[in-house]
């Protein structure tokens, strides 16, 4: 294809561009911030796992605690017997048996129960910090979509200016006004507010699918509604959000909770040498069948019997045991490390997003002084275009740079409003601000 067949090209690719353009926001659905975060918290897999692991953790805690109430089993053991009646499974041939058991004193039993609350809980305040993470993703990836809506739009206006640019320019090398060497360099221009639209418009599809999957949106059906999403707070450089985020961080909570988890573990290990009492009782009738009457004394076979009594234990040599409880206060030592150094990876990160805050918004404040001298200077030309003072050449480099300008003011409102989410993640202040509660 010649560089003169060009413009006519370009005119094609922004008219199938805009058709697309135009097709996807006519069939979308505006969407607000609110619904998709409401939406990707029903349909969340990570939401679904985290409650299935608490409720795992409950059933485990119920397990030991149960093991104070008597367990009660209920069976029978018939069988033929020739000779003195033998057991079947530890029990007496019997027409019906029943036994009943449950701890009474076991210091390990106790502190294992403690760890199960414990872990439990952990996994209570697990989900929540999951939850607030499905939150953070689909807020991120709305507002993310938004500036790129919102960019496409604009840069499909920059498209067609500088198409129009590169008919005329091609006008004047026809007339031999101007070189070839200017049709290149607005050609060039074109083909590189093209390659954003295009970049844009990867973004929007890649953005669009991956809501879809938290949502179970159609992927064609969102579009965003930039006026849903909230204001954020003002953050205050003097205000000590890293001593806050240490009270209500999940992960500084779950950290702490594991640790004592797995000191109660341990000592549940040690004192598992310790002399342990259980309640055992066991009723069981007899048959005749079974010939026992013939290996008591007269008259002294019943066939109900019936045994209560107390079991006690006292483990005075067990190596395997001790060596295991030395395994669980290391284990526990590592769960102690592990919760001081979240502490410490918590209260870094919050003050670098605070401090980044303060960093990005004089970024942007640079950019958008940029972006307005840059359309200023726009503006400018174009009167000195057509006063004669200047050519359509510098018209061009002109809105090229304004363009330039234009998408890095909003890739740096992106980044800023990245660090205030996060910053509102690190504090868990985030549920409350996208509107969905805790």
């Amino acid at each position: 294809m010649s560089l003169a067949s060009r413009p006519r090209f370009g005119v094609f690719l922004l008219s199938g561009f805009c058709f697309v353009l135009i097709s996807t926001l006519s069939a979308a659905e505006p969407v607000p911030l609110r619904r998709v975060v409401e939406l990707a918290l029903g349909h969340s897999t990570t939401t679904a796992m985290s409650v299935a692991a608490e409720q795992r953790a409950f059933a485990s805690y119920n397990e030991l605690g149960d093991r104070y109430l008597p367990s009660l089993t209920v069976g029978s053991g018939l069988g033929a017997t020739w000779g003195y009646p033998l057991s079947l499974e530890g029990s007496a041939p019997s027409i019906i048996n029943t036994t009943a058991q449950s701890a009474l004193f076991n210091p390990a039993l106790r502190d294992f129960v403690r760890e199960a609350r414990t872990e439990w809980q952990a996994s209570t305040i697990q989900s929540k910090d999951q939850r607030d993470q499905v939150i953070l993703e689909t807020v991120l990836n709305y507002a993310e979509l938004s500036k790129w809506q919102a960019l496409a739009s604009h840069l499909t206006e920059d498209y067609a200016a500088a198409l129009k640019m590169e008919e005329v320019v091609n006008e004047r090398v026809r007339e031999g006004v101007d070189t070839p060497l200017a049709r290149s360099q607005v050609h060039l221009n074109a083909a590189r507010v093209y390659l954003h639209i295009s970049q844009a418009q990867g973004a929007i599809d890649v953005l669009r699918n991956r809501l879809s999957h938290a949502t179970g949106l159609a992927a064609s059906s969102i579009e965003t509604i930039p006026d849903s999403i909230p204001a954020l707070p003002e953050v205050k450089q003097d205000d000590n959000l890293a001593a806050h985020s240490l009270e209500v961080s999940p992960a500084v909570q779950v950290a702490s909770l594991h640790s004592d988890a797995l000191a109660f573990h341990a000592r549940g290990e040690h004192r598992s040498l310790w002399p342990t009492a259980d309640f055992a009782a066991q009723y069981a009738l007899l048959a005749t069948f079974n010939h026992y009457q013939d290996f008591f004394v007269p008259g002294s076979f019943q066939k109900h019997n019936a045994t209560l009594g107390i079991v006690i234990r006292f483990p005075f040599f067990n190596p395997s045991q001790r060596a295991r409880a030395q395994a669980a206060d290391a284990e526990a030592l590592l769960a102690q490390k592990q919760a001081e150094d979240a502490k410490n990876q918590v209260s870094e990160r919050t003050l670098k997003l605070q401090r980044s805050v303060q960093q990005l918004a004089a970024a942007q404040e640079v950019v958008d002084l940029e972006y307005q001298i840059a359309k200023s200077t726009l503006e400018t030309t174009r009167v000195r275009v057509d006063a004669g003072s200047a050519t359509l050449h510098d018209e061009d480099d002109a809105r090229s740079q304004a363009s330039e300008h234009y998408a890095a003011l909003q890739d740096a409102r992106f980044q800023l409003v990245q660090a205030r989410i996060a910053l509102l993640r690190q504090t868990g202040d985030l549920a409350a601000w996208a509107g969905v509660g805790k």
